[in-house]
């Protein structure tokens, strides 16, 4: 059921978008299964984070939120320019292989006002970082995140819904992301659980069985290890509970998951992730893209569509 979107005239650019929007959720009702994606090549040159800037989006940062050995962790607050009583939130969630990214970079910073640009209070999180920091240290920070988010506190301050809650990630923040949404059990609206993932590009297995699947390279083997405190792989058993695919379940919330073709890491991952997610009846939207593009460089404007389309339609209530 792949699907190829191709070049159009600028002049048909509205009405395309509008069209993809409406395959996107024609294939929902459909309740694909295994690994079948929406295909999409990119109609041009994608639109960077980094080149787009929303300055009526106020940002309020620095703000701690779990206080900890060494430093307390910090996060940032970017808030819709109109305000409601009650509105969904997204946690934001930067790559950088764990050991690095920061949640001001201009690249995630532009993430974060673009998902408020779209109607969501959107919490961009700073988490430790490998190797002075190994696992669980980043899950452990993610997940004080969802429940600061959740403290009356805050909830009276940015005027969100602590029961429509979701997480964005891409690449090491795309594991952590999908982390967040496959760990746990019960309802979606208490503790450190999200109502709805979005993630790109994210490394699902980080287990030896997880270096074959799809073969990932050598030296992102190696930045696997220093963030899970191992040696090596095959002695190493919190590579699994690093791993969201070994904690997929039918209590997980709805997932979209965005992967590139021939990008550095490998398909296989993500299309694990379907396939275990849709074997437990989890509502997964699966979309590839032609072409080399890692996490939130896949973001051009037909990928931010189908994201915030996906999230409106999983967090709005």
């Amino acid at each position: 059921m792949n699907r190829v979107f191709r070049a159009a005239p600028r002049s048909r650019v509205c009405t395309v978008l509008a069209a993809a929007v409406v395959v996107v959720l024609a294939l929902a009702a459909f309740s694909p299964t295994g690994t079948d994606s929406v295909r999409v090549t990119p109609a041009a040159q994608p639109v960077y984070p980094q080149v787009k800037t929303y300055p009526h989006i106020r940002v309020q940062e620095n703000i701690d939120y779990s206080p900890s050995v060494g430093a307390p962790r910090q996060l940032d607050v970017c808030l819709p320019s109109k305000r409601d009583p009650s509105r969904a939130a997204i946690l934001s969630i930067h790559g950088g292989s764990w050991r690095a990214g920061d949640k001001a970079n201009i690249n995630w910073r532009s993430v974060c006002q673009w998902l408020a640009s779209e109607g969501f209070v959107v919490f961009s999180v700073d988490y430790r970082l490998a190797p002075q920091f190994p696992f669980p240290s980043a899950i452990d920070d993610v997940r004080s995140a969802v429940r600061f988010m959740r403290d009356p506190k805050t909830v009276k301050r940015d005027d969100i819904d602590p029961h429509r809650i979701g997480a964005f990630g891409g690449s090491a923040g795309g594991n952590l992301t999908a982390l967040l949404g496959a760990g746990g059990v019960g309802g979606w609206t208490t503790g450190s659980r999200v109502a709805a993932v979005a993630e790109l590009s994210g490394p699902i297995d980080l287990t030896a069985a997880g270096a074959k699947l799809g073969h990932v390279a050598p030296e992102f083997q190696q930045l696997e290890l220093e963030y899970l405190g191992c040696a090596r792989l095959a002695d190493c058993p919190q590579a699994e509970a690093a791993s969201p695919l070994y904690q997929v379940d039918d209590s997980d919330p709805p997932f979209f998951i965005g992967h590139s073709l021939d990008e550095r890491i490998p398909l296989a991952q993500s299309k694990a992730m379907v396939r275990a997610l849709r074997a437990h009846g989890v509502d997964t939207t699966f979309v590839t893209v032609k072409g080399t593009l890692h996490s939130i460089a896949m973001l051009n404007r037909d990928m931010r569509s189908r994201i915030a389309t996906f999230l409106h339609a999983k967090l709005d209530g």
